[in-house]
């Protein structure tokens, strides 16, 4: 007899661990996903195109919160859950949840849910959202491009037609527009495309590998919020933030991503406190303690004048959310160069206003929210409201493309410091001799 099988999920790993462990599987019937963080996900349903043979009819798509109608109502076995960045507490909830009802509560680990790849893969991955892969993934792409052929291959985030969605390479301005990408996907694809560089991502890990493979004899793993990798890595680089220090041993699957590192990047050191760096730097010992750990800055690039003005601070959005972090790459550079941050809340609209309600810790910044055409409509509408001088943008993106905004745009970046990137650039060579390249 099949187990029948729900996926609790926020459309990324949850479609991955699908079509890697259960899509082709005799053993089990999937009977739905449940979806959370990402609106307008529940409701809809994963495609047939996608879904194989077994599932004719594709597999519906549910809000989590009727997760306990969904085991009773159809005698669910087994309910896996297969999405990230969410505290043990969190994750102990839903198996409660799961268990009360009558299911199994199951996590897949990484070497069942690990593709191999034919090319080399180094693979960049963090403890929490928000502690600076992106640019860490940029600065090895840089170091290698100069002599091999790089390709990024970035964490799901299929928000739009799934169908569409499978396999998806960017490497123009205009791929982002025929693509339809939210915010969120430009903030990650759009650094590339300004590297001159190929970034994938989509559904089907599969196929996107196979995509990948065709054009690189380097393959980078850019992760999203602090998931495991999707691809067996020949390098695994972990970021810890020691701004959230302790959250190295707290956050699920962050801590996987610690114990399989084979270097722990503490990152942001030049404003972190030297207690909680030394904090990250026990933890991480006491759980690996052959690892390689280095330090690390990520100076921020302000490119412009914010002197004595008044801002909106606009920041990179997961990491602001359900990343936990109060402020960013944005607020800091406010502080740093002596402009005056403007409380964006009594001006926010629609979903905006939704979002600080649901995120009260945010007090002085706007987080980038755009999962959609209506959203970024709302972002920008209250952008235009807040009464200031500029706006501070310290999203990975131009967000000028994005959005229609009243007033100067100033950008806020972070980077890779020299002394970082030469010890980054020995790690990579070190890499490179292992591996015959």
């Amino acid at each position: 007899m099949k187990k029948k099988v729900v996926i609790l999920g926020a459309a990324g790993r949850d479609f991955h661990n699908f079509n890697v462990v259960f899509r082709n599987s005799d053993a089990h019937e999937v009977v739905a996903f449940t979806a959370t963080q990402i609106p307008d996900i529940a409701g809809r349903k994963y495609p047939a195109e996608l879904a194989g043979k077994l599932y004719p009819d594709g597999i519906p798509i549910y809000d989590e919160k009727e997760l306990p109608e969904i085991i009773k109502k159809h005698a669910i076995d087994e309910a896996v859950f297969s999405y990230s960045d969410v505290s043990y507490e969190y994750v102990m909830g839903k198996a409660a949840v799961a268990n009360a009802a009558g299911a199994d509560f199951t996590m897949l680990s990484p070497a069942h849910t690990m593709l191999t790849s034919s090319k080399p893969v180094i693979a960049v991955c963090a403890v929490r959202t928000g502690c600076g892969k992106s640019q860490f993934s940029r600065k090895i792409f840089e170091l290698l491009s100069k002599k091999y052929r790089v390709v990024a291959i970035r964490h799901p985030m299929p928000y739009g037609e799934l169908a569409k969605q499978r396999c998806q390479r960017f490497a123009e301005y205009e791929d982002l527009d025929r693509h339809e990408c939210t915010i969120e996907e430009r903030e990650e694809y759009e650094p590339y495309i300004e590297m001159g560089g190929v970034v994938y991502a989509g559904v089907d890990y599969h196929e996107i590998l196979e995509n990948a493979e065709k054009e690189a004899d380097i393959i980078i793993w850019d992760g999203g919020n602090n998931d495991y990798p999707f691809y067996r890595p020949d390098l695994h680089i972990t970021i810890a933030d020691p701004h959230r220090a302790g959250h190295e041993l707290g956050y699920y699957p962050g801590e996987i991503n610690i114990r399989m590192a084979d270097v722990v990047v503490v990152n942001k050191v030049e404003t972190a406190k030297e207690e909680d760096i030394l904090t990250v730097e026990r933890n991480v010992k006491g759980i690996n303690p052959g690892v390689s750990i280095i330090r690390a800055s990520s100076p921020i690039q302000v490119e412009g004048d914010i002197n004595g003005k008044r801002v909106v601070v606009v920041e990179d959005g997961p990491t602001v959310t359900h990343g936990g972090m109060p402020y960013g790459a944005g607020a800091i550079a406010a502080q740093q160069h002596g402009a005056e941050m403007v409380d964006p809340r009594p001006y926010a609209v629609g979903s905006i206003k939704e979002t600080f309600q649901k995120y009260p810790h945010l007090k002085t910044v706007l987080p980038a929210m755009g999962y959609g055409e209506h959203q970024i409509k709302e972002l920008e509408e209250t952008i235009n409201a807040v009464e200031c001088d500029a706006v501070l943008a310290a999203t990975p993106i131009n967000l000028a493309r994005v959005v229609n905004v009243n007033k100067p745009v100033i950008r806020a970046r972070y980077g890779v410091g020299d002394e970082t990137a030469q010890k980054l650039a020995e790690i990579l060579e070190e890499f490179l001799k292992t591996h015959n390249l």
